[in-house]
């Protein structure tokens, strides 16, 4: 019996080809896992992936298969990872560094395209940036347009591409800058002339991430009357909720470097707004918005009228950063870090006067004194080097931490209607019923499985390490005090 598309979204991807960019990275690897065990009859998965330290992309490919994530397929249908085809390309290079054959072959079979390759990182130069998430863009576009049975091309963005409006619409913006203009500019002049004008050319774009995504969607936008194109705006991407492991991660970034670094009693000062809500969402609820979104894409016939798909996936539960900071320090001290380094406790401030001197005072000076202790006793110093790179992302991301934005929410509750009910338990991108506390403490456990590396089995080794460190911190605060008052009480008495 043939199952209606419209009705079922498995169905629908039933003999689908993808091409995915950014297979490699955190949501790219999740997208795999999710398609092959919610669509299993898709007919392949095409990865866009750069060779990588002295291994080639099936070598990679393989390697990334090994991960946890991809446990639940290895044991019950291991014969869909038959259906990968690692494709090697490199999203900043230009025609995104494919060999003609492959190219040929993407146009010849190609149905879907799923454009997620970026870099996060706030502080590469602008010319990497243009590169590697703007120019890769057009060129997916350019790709798309000559692929001859394309139905749907989904563009992964940011919920902070356009955060210059208080309200951000699931509209196109205008964009800072002319997106043509600036990828000429960034291939004809050299990387450091171009960091001479970077200031000047973000605008209000706070860093060279979110000014090469802005233009992304003008790009995107623009392509829009030739090709079925929509836009994701995920905000922050945090573990995963449910699927296909809760708490699942991969790598320390951004927030979540940071949360690690409060856990383990490493930052002790950060800088934001204690009263500002986090804004994050799920890896998994954004996987499933793209399916869906895809889903809606290749059903709807496309004209040259058609209006530009954008979907804000974004925020659906309310934390502030100073109640979330609570929350991580209660479940911490029942899912303790191993090898914490002080008694977890860490002060907000959005005072960057304030700010400064306390890192001075509670990182930078410790960190010289445990480093120079480490020399003499012959072993390589490490503290301060890791203090300055918590120090410079602590920096990068305080400008989200000082904001708040509200988004619209239409096409996202309007998407989630035509979901049928078979579909709403696997696809359903709503996760506004779910418990905070829950979520945060599979979150606090995938930390310390797949991105610490420790063992949940060595939980009563990690509470007894803590208690030493509580006991070596109180007796040392208490000496520090004493001795405080000792020297004020002398100097009282001498005078």
């Amino acid at each position: 019996m043939t199952i209606n598309p419209e009705k079922s979204i498995p169905a629908f991807y039933a003999g689908q080809s993808i091409l995915l960019t950014g297979a490699t990275g955190f949501l790219g690897k999740v997208f795999v896992e999710k398609v092959l065990r919610s669509c299993p009859d898709v007919s392949e998965i095409f990865m866009l992936m750069r060779p990588r330290k002295g291994l080639s992309v099936n070598q990679r490919l393989e390697n990334s298969l090994d991960l946890p994530l991809y446990e639940k397929l290895r044991n019950e249908r291991p014969e869909s990872f038959k259906k990968l085809i690692p494709i090697s390309g490199d999203a900043k290079e230009k025609g995104l560094g494919l060999s003609a054959s492959d190219r040929q072959m993407l146009i010849e079979r190609v149905t879907i395209v799923v454009h997620g390759a970026a870099s996060v990182r706030f502080n590469n130069s602008l010319q990497f940036a243009i590169f590697t998430n703007t120019r890769s863009t057009r060129d997916v576009c350019i790709l798309a347009q000559s692929m001859k049975n394309l139905i749907a091309l989904v563009y992964v963005s940011t919920a902070f591409a356009h955060i210059n409006e208080p309200l951000i619409e699931e509209k196109p913006y205008v964009p800072i800058a002319n997106w043509q203009e600036m990828i000429d500019i960034a291939e004809k002049l050299d990387e450091h002339t171009l960091n001479i004008f970077t200031a000047k050319c973000l605008g209000y774009a706070p860093n060279t991430y979110i000014f090469s995504k802005n233009l992304s969607e003008g790009i995107i936008h623009d392509y829009s009357s030739s090709l079925p194109c929509a836009i994701i705006r995920p905000s922050i991407v945090t573990p995963a909720l449910k699927e296909p492991i809760p708490g699942w991660l991969d790598n320390i970034y951004g927030p979540i470097g940071l949360f690690i670094g409060g856990g383990k009693g490493l930052i002790r000062v950060a800088c934001c707004t204690k009263s500002v809500n986090q804004n994050a969402v799920p890896v998994d609820i954004v996987i499933k918005a793209i399916l869906v979104t895809a889903w809606k894409l290749g059903l709807t016939k496309f004209t040259p009228n058609s209006t530009l798909f954008i979907l804000n996936c974004t925020n659906q539960k309310h934390l502030t950063y100073q109640d979330g900071i609570k929350l991580l320090f209660s479940i911490i001290k029942e899912v303790p870090l191993e090898k914490t380094v002080w008694i977890p406790n860490t002060i907000l401030t959005d005072n960057f006067a304030v700010f400064y001197v306390l890192t001075i005072l509670l990182h930078i000076l410790p960190a010289v004194l445990i480093d120079l202790f480490l020399s003499v006793s012959g072993r390589r110093p490490m503290l301060l080097g890791l203090m300055r790179k918590l120090y410079v992302a602590n920096h990068a991301v305080s400008y989200f931490s000082f904001h708040e934005w509200n988004y619209s929410e239409i096409n996202r509750l309007n998407l989630m209607l035509l979901i049928s009910p078979d579909d709403w338990d696997a696809f359903s991108f709503n996760y506004g019923f779910s418990d905070i506390s829950d979520y945060c403490k599979h979150s606090v456990i995938g930390g310390k499985r797949f991105v610490l590396h420790e063992d949940m089995n060595r939980l009563d080794i990690a509470h007894a390490h803590r208690k030493r460190v509580y006991w070596f911190v109180t007796i040392l605060e208490t000496t520090i005090f004493i001795v405080i008052l000792w020297i004020i009480y002398n100097y009282i008495s001498a005078s």
